[in-house]
């Protein structure tokens, strides 16, 4: 026959007389005599006897493959007996023909036999004895025959082969272990023929027969199918890739034999690229010219093709370039094909790809690029929502090609997609963002780098939430590919802006901290960080870190300002999450970390970037200078560093504060204290300049801080008094003004029922010391018995600040005691002893709080030698000569007082158990002193046996 599928039921032998072979196939004798029979027509009759040994094969395999068996094992240049014993007298040319018929006898047999049975006998048997007669060998040296039929027959018997393991398969596992050996032999005869003849028999049947091989399994690589292959000519390859395809002309056929030629069309070496791209527009062409579609059907897998080829459309080779443009084209008409448009149907917009090809003849890196968005924009426009992020992920592919023409073609391509179509991609916008941040990790290229920036840009301005939220997922700390990504979203003032707004909203909807029991028992709890804002916080710092965010930073100033500054007071003292304590130390274990993941470190440096980025420099410098930075992220000073960053703020960026302080007064009566005392803190420094004046904030600022004195915090009590004194030096003249109400404050504050260490009630008595130098008499008259009595305690405190500040107090309130002289001169001497023996206090300051207080005290006692006394050995440059100056002292007390011995005596045994040594000591010494200077007629004052005990 004609064909490699031959009929049992039509098998041709025409001189021979079918009809006196009876029970041909019935019983193994008869097998025997026909095959008898049928050897006296040989010479004539190669296939019809090679088909009946297929015949007999149906029902006696076994039989059929003993007598093939028993022939290949006898010598053919002997005399045999038996089967082929009529070749006895055979010449070469003989030898070669029954060589031809036996391969081809085993060819039938594997076409004729049951599959089930023949599929375990094809690589033992069949294929082993085949090849030992084709083969011949000449001292141990392989020898290629020149006989025609020998080499047609072997093609026909391995095609028929192929065909019976093609058909087996479908009912059973088998692994074709010599597909690679067959198909790499159907090369050699290819290559071997002519070139000048192409349709040579044995190049048409070696194609027939790869065709099916190259379908068997297992699944040759890609390279390997193609490294036997890639050496055929082109014509040829071509006639045989499309035998090929015509097999399965369907997508799943196509996707098939692009997944083969796909490595050599991204090939790193010029002419394979070339022949490859070129033999994919051969084939897509044949394709398109093929393609009958009677129901329309999804062309599932168009975008993993155009993807493949588009970006050879800037190839370096412009034969490369010329044909993927071809490729495409073929492409996007296949799919209108499978939408339903006949196949002579014409689109206007893929019909102009073909005007594109011009652009693509000069290797102008500029026109090429234009021109590959012009393709991606007509590649968006007809490619079907379905197949559009297949198109994309394939795209991201082409990133990595060795060809940086091709992956900046890719990454052109991608986003000119994304701008085109990216509107619809909402739900895949997580899974580019991840595919982006793998190619930032997989391809080190600066190009790439700012492709895929601007890639995150375009879906950022489509979908700015999604992008955001797929971001701040990312792993903490933020690795650099994150944070270039971060960066990308700061290049267009309006859509950072936005941005910044979403980021702000994150940091501030969820609490900055969760309370966590520590694992010691009686350790008590401590604060963990909510990953949310923390995340929020490092996204701000990126982002602005970025010299294009600069206008949208400075839009947003104030919201930005408050809410890092409020993120700085929320995190002082807070710890990270174990799993990101443990992620950090191994961040910084494998190289120094760009930055801090710590909560409060982390938020600092973000507001110190903003300070920077919103142009001022000065206001972080002065700061940083000061040490204010690192007071801020202190338990114990944080306030202290807010005050010296809302000192820096008022110098440096007057103008910025009306709408922060605008945005600040909300917290003051929010729910976390150390938003409160942040605040609080801001304010009172604020108030220590002149510009809250200039800026008419001073009513607001202090009405404020006077509604924080029922703060349940006392920090917050202790610095809303800071702020209300601090007016006396930012605001001097509108004290005057304010004076009674500033006072009422300062008293309140020495009365704070919840201080047990006093310390709103030392800062009452140092703001009250600021403000008096101010206020109008008449405001102080009415409190200052009050204040008097209130600080008297203070003066033997343990705590120096306390005896400083409340004995400077004492002293600048005698400046008022003219109207009240009498009630006042009182307090005087109540506190007169105290300060006399102050003045060998262990702390200078206190020494010279107490100078001050006698200085002062001095004009209202009634004595001009004694005040002459303070005024001249109290003064603060001069040294102290304290026993001459008791002694003098106590001569003018004891002169002017008399009466007043005994008083001055009592209290000053109240200081014979003083802890302070030479405080203890100069008691005694101001008594004897006292008793030295007394007139006899006072000494009756004395009660002696009270001063012996000392009690």
């Amino acid at each position: 026959p004609r064909t490699c599928h031959p009929d049992k039921n039509s098998v041709i032998v025409p001189c021979v007389p079918w009809r006196q072979v009876p029970a041909l196939g019935e019983g193994s004798a008869g097998c025997q005599d026909c095959s008898h029979f049928l050897l006296m027509c040989f010479r004539c009759f190669l296939q019809g006897l090679a088909s009946c040994f297929g015949i007999c094969a149906i029902n006696h395999l076994e039989e059929t493959l003993a007598k093939l068996e028993d022939f290949v094992r006898s010598d053919v240049f002997k005399k045999s007996v038996g089967l082929f014993s009529i070749f006895k007298d055979r010449s070469d040319n003989e030898v070669e023909k029954v060589k031809s018929t036996l391969i081809l006898c085993y060819g039938y047999v594997a076409m004729y036999a049951p599959k089930e049975l023949v599929l375990s006998r094809i690589e033992a048997d069949i294929l082993k004895n085949i090849f030992q007669y084709f083969n011949t060998k000449v001292l141990g040296i392989k020898v290629e025959t020149k006989d025609l039929t020998l080499k047609l027959c072997l093609i026909r018997s391995i095609c028929m082969i192929s065909q019976a393991i093609y058909k087996g398969v479908k009912c059973g596992d088998f692994i074709f272990s010599r597909k690679a050996e067959l198909v790499a032999q159907m090369v050699e005869f290819i290559k071997a023929e002519p070139l000048e003849t192409m349709r040579t028999p044995v190049r048409q049947r070696a194609m027939i027969t790869c065709t099916y091989l190259v379908s068997l399994p297992p699944c040759l690589p890609g390279l390997a199918l193609w490294d036997e292959m890639q050496c055929l000519h082109s014509l040829a390859l071509k006639d045989l890739l499309k035998r090929l395809l015509q097999r399965n002309l369907t997508p799943h056929g196509l996707q098939d034999m692009f997944a083969h030629l796909g490595p050599w069309i991204k090939s790193n070496k010029e002419h394979e690229r070339q022949r490859a791209v070129e033999v994919s527009a051969a084939l897509l062409d044949f394709y398109l010219s093929k393609l009958n579609v009677s129901t329309v059907i999804p062309f599932y897998n168009l975008g993993v093709l155009i993807a493949l080829f588009s970006p050879r459309c800037s190839d370096s080779l412009a034969g490369v370039r010329q044909h993927a443009v071809d490729c495409v084209y073929c492409l996007l008409y296949i799919q209108l094909c499978y939408e339903g448009f006949a196949r002579d149907h014409r689109d206007e917009m893929v019909e102009g790809l073909k005007a594109l090809k011009k652009g693509l003849e000069e290797p102008d890196f500029t026109v090429l690029f234009h021109t590959c968005n012009n393709i991606a924009m007509v590649i968006g426009k007809r490619v079907p929502p379905d197949q559009l992020m297949s198109l994309l992920l394939a795209m991201f592919e082409g990133l990595a090609d060795p060809d940086k023409n091709c992956s900046r073609a890719a990454t052109v391509m991608i986003n000119s997609l994304l701008k085109e179509r990216g509107g619809v991609l909402q739900e895949k916008v997580p899974d580019i963002m991840s595919i982006i941040h793998s190619k930032l990790e997989e391809v080190d290229e600066e190009h790439v780098r700012k492709a895929a920036q601007q890639t995150v840009y375009i879906l950022a301005s489509q979908h700015k939430s999604v992008v955001v939220s797929s971001l701040l997922g990312s792993s903490l700390p933020f690795d650099s590919h994150t944070c270039t990504m971060w960066r990308s979203l700061a290049t267009e003032p309006t859509l950072t802006s936005q941005i910044l707004e979403q980021l702000l909203e994150k940091v501030n909807r969820d609490v900055p901290y969760k309370e966590s029991k520590c694992f010691l028992l009686g350790s008590g709890s401590e604060r963990i960080a909510t990953p949310l804002p923390l995340a929020a916080t490092c996204a701000l710092y990126e982002i602005m870190s970025a010299p294009e965010s600069g206008a949208a930073v400075l839009g947003l100033y104030p919201p930005l300002f408050v809410t890092l500054l409020l993120r700085v007071s929320c995190t002082v003292g807070v710890q990270l999450p174990k799993n990101l304590q443990s992620r950090e130390r191994r961040s910084s274990s494998h190289g120094p970390a760009p930055r801090s993941l710590h909560p409060c470190s982390c938020a600092v440096e973000t507001l110190k970037v903003m300070l920077a980025r919103g142009g001022s420099e000065e206001v972080a410098r002065a700061v940083g200078n000061a040490g204010g930075w690192e007071l801020m992220v202190s338990p114990e000073r944080h306030h202290d560093g807010i005050a010296v960053l809302a000192g820096a703020m008022a110098r440096h960026a007057g103008p910025r504060l009306p709408l922060i302080v605008k945005n600040l007064v909300p917290t003051l009566s929010g729910v976390f204290d150390s938003q409160r005392i942040t605040t609080t803190a801001f304010f009172a420094e604020l108030l220590n300049s002149n510009v809250v004046n200039d800026l008419i904030l001073l009513e607001t600022m202090m009405d404020n801080m006077t509604g924080r004195q029922k703060d349940t915090c006392l920090l917050v009590r202790m610095l809303a008094l800071r702020g209300l004194g601090n007016i006396a030096s930012g605001s001097p003249e509108k004290v005057r003004k304010h004076g009674a109400k500033l006072l009422a404050s300062m008293v309140n504050g020495m009365d704070d029922k919840d201080d047990p260490h006093n310390l709103v009630a030392l800062e009452a008595m140092s703001s009250l010391s600021k403000l008096l130098d101010h206020v109008e008499e008449r405001d102080i008259q009415s409190m200052l018995l009050h204040i008097a009595i209130r600080i008297r305690p203070f003066f033997d405190s343990e705590q120096p600040d306390l005896r400083q500040s409340s004995i400077v107090l004492f002293g600048k309130l005698t400046k008022f005691s003219e109207g009240n002289c009498e009630v006042f001169f009182e307090q005087i001497l109540n506190g007169l002893v105290t300060l006399l023996l102050h003045l060998q206090d262990p702390k200078p300051e206190v020494v010279k709080a107490c100078k001050f207080a006698l200085r002062m005290c001095g004009p209202n006692m009634g004595c001009e030698g004694l005040c002459d006394m303070f005024l001249n050995h109290l003064r603060e440059d001069r040294s102290l000569h304290y026993g001459e100056f008791m002694n003098n002292v106590c001569k003018h007390l004891m002169q002017s007082y008399p009466e007043m011995l005994n008083r001055l005596i009592l209290t000053n045994l109240f200081y014979f158990k003083s802890n302070w040594v030479d405080i203890r000591a100069a008691a005694p010494m101001f008594i004897g002193f006292l008793v030295l200077h007394v007139d006899e007629d006072h000494c009756q004052q004395v009660d002696l046996d009270q001063l012996i005990s000392g009690e």
